[in-house]
């Protein structure tokens, strides 16, 4: 079994082309993901995964996603190799991602990734309204029953 969920913010935006031939859109990002546990000296690090999406997909992940933007993906870890141009061969492990979801609304900037219209998602709000949290309910802890 080869299957990966990550959940990351994004190290730079992400990068858009297509493949030649077929056309078909392919997008790299590269998350940074906390680490559960500090290191030996209580700093807490991260690790940088890289991040292939195909399709549509990658194209909605260049068109509405940026630097710092929390992003899941699952997908599978894929490894390839290639020869450098200085002749020597390189290796690279990456996910090819599968499904991906935007899991922040953004803040509103003048970032065109993250002005999101009403009409690209048939919401009457969109999701940089602040009517997007008005119907969530806090719950304590407490009153969970597991």
């Amino acid at each position: 079994m080869n299957k990966v969920v990550l959940i990351g913010r994004l190290t730079r935006d992400p990068e858009l082309r297509f493949a030649p031939g077929s056309g078909t859109a392919v997008a790299t990002v590269t998350l940074a993901i906390d680490r559960r546990v500090p290191n030996k000296d209580g700093q807490r690090e991260a690790d940088f995964i890289s991040v292939v999406i195909w399709g549509k997909q990658a194209e909605a992940t260049a068109n509405y996603m940026g630097k710092g933007r929390l992003m899941g993906v699952s997908g599978r870890i894929q490894t390839r190799t290639y020869d450098a141009k200085d002749g020597t061969k390189r290796y690279v492990t990456e996910v090819v991602a599968e499904e991906v979801q935007f899991l922040d609304k953004g803040n509103g900037a003048s970032n065109p990734r993250t002005n999101n219209t009403n009409s690209e998602f048939g919401m009457a709000g969109g999701f940089n309204s602040d009517s997007f949290d008005m119907d969530m309910t806090p719950v304590d802890d407490g009153d969970i029953p597991f």
